[in-house]
């Protein structure tokens, strides 16, 4: 069979830039069946020692200080773009301009009306596009959204979403645009629990209405220098106001009739990555925790015995077998974001979306919308639909 040869283009050389760079290299050999090369064209980044990491260690033909030269070079098919939040509207528009199909990370623009120009761009230039809500991709989801879709666990009566993390809950920690609304958005809003309205909305059904509260608990933190880390500690700067919500949590209701509550944390103490999603219905419950990503728990109400039972992932669910033999052998968060590459290289090979489109980030983007909307009234507020192009609307 002939092979396609794609020629990639990467913007932002950083820890998520690798990710995406390292998923696209695994495509071609966990994914034989696509007969597609990927051709690691240039990359961009303003820091020098990240261009050089693109040339010397990731393959990269070249590499840039202007992320332009990676959308307009005339060898480039596919686009990642893994900058910060504050511009990756500017990246993705300009990607539509010149025609590309674009891979780009989440929150994908710093507001609701952002993310639509970014989708609704996209669309009307006739673009495939991904998203980087890896955490779907678990075979383990893939087996819970097969159990709660197809009615086995009967009517569903609530949904519970928790997205809790400790990545700075130290006060020393440094302040970075993250703290900023105008480069980030928001706070854990943008940054985690848009991973999981979207993991709620593709496993149960789309969010209708958000009651929702939040808090600054560490409302100072010293600056750091540009280009530093969110997770870097003892900074020497001066001391900035941190502008948006380290913790959220509030009440949701789906479009099934279902309700919900959602929390999300990224300065606890003791919980790391606890991103999880339980789902209750008349028949039986799953729940599913990212910390143990490829084991669901499941149980049903006329079980011989009541309670949990481990379902551990096996090839049959998801795109598990392209990863491992048998069944209950670990994967990772590389693995999940391998699967991601795979659906956007499927898309843009059949002209057909797979991957979580830019329409799914900005119907998250909506519910985020909707949550700071419900903070700043103390009351429900409507979660505006986005129906077009939708992976969770059954497109694959």
């Amino acid at each position: 069979m002939a092979k396609k040869t794609l020629g990639y283009g990467l913007i932002s050389v950083g820890w998520m830039g690798r990710v995406h760079s390292r998923g696209l290299s695994q495509v071609p050999e966990r994914y034989p069946e696509l007969g597609v090369v990927i051709r690691k064209v240039i990359a961009a980044d303003t820091l020098e020692s990240a261009r050089d990491n693109a040339v010397n260690l990731m393959g990269f033909e070249q590499a840039t200080e202007n992320y332009l030269d990676v959308i307009n070079h005339p060898d480039v098919d596919i686009v990642s773009i893994c900058s910060p939040n504050f511009l990756h509207h500017e990246i993705a528009m300009a990607a539509i301009k010149a025609g590309k199909d674009f891979w780009i990370e989440k929150p994908m623009g710093r507001s609701e009306v952002e993310s639509r120009e970014i989708a609704e761009g996209a669309i009307a230039k006739g673009l495939i596009t991904a998203v980087g809500f890896n955490y779907r991709q678990s075979p383990a989801i893939a087996h819970a959204r097969e159990l709660v879709r197809g009615g086995k666990l009967g009517k569903i009566y609530n949904v519970e979403v928790k997205m809790i993390a400790d990545y700075v809950n130290d006060p020393e920690g440094a302040f970075t645009w993250r703290y900023v609304n105008e480069f980030a958005g928001s706070g854990v809003l943008g940054d985690l629990m848009s991973h999981g309205f979207d993991l709620a909305q593709y496993v149960v059904d789309d969010i209708t209405e958000i009651n929702a509260q939040s808090e600054i608990f560490i409302k100072e933190r010293r600056e750091a220098a540009p280009g530093t880390s969110h997770f870097a500690k003892n900074a020497s700067g001066e001391l900035r106001t941190v502008e948006n919500e380290d913790w959220t949590s509030g009440m949701m209701r789906f479009a099934n009739g279902a309700s919900g509550t959602f929390e999300s944390s990224r300065i606890s103490v003791g919980p790391s990555c606890e991103y999880s999603i339980e789902v209750r219905g008349s028949l039986g419950t799953i729940r599913w925790n990212f910390e143990r990503l490829t084991e669901l728990e499941v149980a049903y109400r006329d079980a011989p015995e009541y309670g949990f039972t481990r379902a551990l992932s096996a090839p049959g669910d998801g795109h598990y077998g392209n990863f491992q033999p048998g069944r209950g052998i670990a994967m990772s968060f590389d693995d999940l974001k391998t699967i991601e590459a795979s659906l956007f290289i499927k898309s843009v090979l059949e002209r057909k979306q797979h991957a979580p489109s830019a329409s799914d980030c900005y119907s998250a983007a909506e519910c985020v919308a909707a949550a700071k909307r419900s903070i700043a009234t103390g009351s429900w507020q409507k979660v505006n639909p986005v129906t077009t192009n939708r992976t969770t609307k059954g497109l694959t």
